[in-house]
């Protein structure tokens, strides 16, 4: 990787040997972003069991390329650090909800958890997404978004994962929440099920039969979760073809009152053996076609508002910030662990900001 575009790539023995470049060394930082006293410290690395999932671990559902191995220790390094800020200050994130066991119905405990958490409904998804994570807050779970620009270079190959006791992450999806939404539902399940997972994540891997009995019992976990009341819906639909128009004005309602995408219904209707594979092919081929039209216009406006001078609105998407994250950080300041410097590194704000959140 640090060879990548040199005329004379750099050799193992450079790499394996007494002594190493510093250039070298700064290039290898740009993949691990450690800083160059990391290397030089004479210390053996340890493998702690608590120190990584990675230690914990000996596979994993999915492929993890090396962007996604940063995005996991990135977030193990910030939920060590909210450890550590945590117990110098006294602020407490015991565990609030219940422990659910595979053997469990997933659809009785998506009702169960949705009866003590009670997430109020919002239209807009991200309003809704919003929503659960404040909940979500309020029952001591950690949820955080990471978000990946347009021009990064190695991309992570992931969409969510629960690093025990308390911490969910999810990659921010701006061009389908609802795929963001399922995805946090589903790394609850994990949650609940007290099982350390990083996953790529497919609405419609349910289908597939290699998919684990955890996968699909987390999967499970979040359609029921976010479907509600509107079960009783699905649960109604006979069968889905073409003679009805494969129920699309039903399977529109509910997604637009449950935030579950189209396929997420349709995929539920196949397991259930209410539609038959080939139409449920037709409808995932439209799908995918349709969202592949809309960005090909998103990117036309782009080329034209380019072409003709016109300045995008855009801004760089912000994560969404914890309530818990945040009341974590206000304690270490009052309790004198941080001091302001860090309250805005670790909540990645101006100075000008900080009276907003310590005040």
């Amino acid at each position: 990787m640090i060879s990548d575009r040199l005329k004379n790539p750099i050799l193992k023995n450079e790499i394996y040997s007494e002594e190493i470049k510093v250039s070298y060394l700064k290039k290898i930082d740009t993949i691990f972003n450690k800083g160059i006293n990391f290397y030089l410290d004479p210390k053996n690395l340890t493998h702690s069991l608590e120190d990584s999932v990675f230690f914990r671990k000996q596979s994993f559902n999915s492929y993890l390329n090396i962007g996604s191995k940063k995005i996991v220790t990135h977030f193990e390094e910030i939920k060590h650090s909210l450890s550590a800020i945590s117990k110098l200050s006294g602020f407490t994130t015991k565990r609030k909800l219940p422990v659910f066991k595979l053997s469990d119905d997933p659809k009785v405990s998506a009702n169960n958890a949705k009866s003590i958490l009670k997430p109020p409904f919002k239209k807009e998804p991200k309003e809704f997404l919003t929503s659960l994570i404040t909940v979500f807050a309020e029952y001591n779970v950690y949820v955080f978004e990471f978000v990946e620009t347009w021009n990064k270079k190695e991309k992570a190959n992931i969409d969510g994962f629960f690093l025990s006791p308390n911490t969910i992450v999810i990659k921010r999806n701006a061009s389908s929440y609802r795929r963001e939404i399922f995805t946090l539902i589903h790394e609850l399940g994990h949650f609940f099920l007290e099982d350390e997972e990083i996953d790529e994540i497919d609405e419609k891997s349910i289908t597939q039969s290699e998919t684990t009995p955890i996968e699909r019992w987390c999967n499970d976990f979040a359609f029921y979760f976010l479907a509600g009341k509107y079960s009783t819906a699905i649960n109604s639909i006979s069968t889905a073809s073409s003679a009805n128009d494969y129920q699309n004005d039903l399977i529109d309602e509910i997604s637009a009152n449950t935030h579950l995408s189209k396929i997420a219904l349709f995929t539920r209707l196949l397991i259930d053996r209410k539609i038959s594979f080939p139409d449920y092919q037709i409808i995932k081929e439209d799908l995918d076609q349709r969202y592949i039209d809309w960005q090909k216009e998103l990117q036309r406006k782009k080329d034209f508002d380019k072409a003709h001078g016109i300045k995008s609105e855009g801004r760089p998407p912000k994560p969404i910030k914890s309530p818990l994250f945040i009341k974590a950080i206000q304690s270490g300041y009052h309790e004198g662990v941080l001091n302001e410097y860090d309250v805005c590194k670790q909540l990645n704000i101006r100075p000008e900001k900080i009276d907003k959140y310590i005040l």
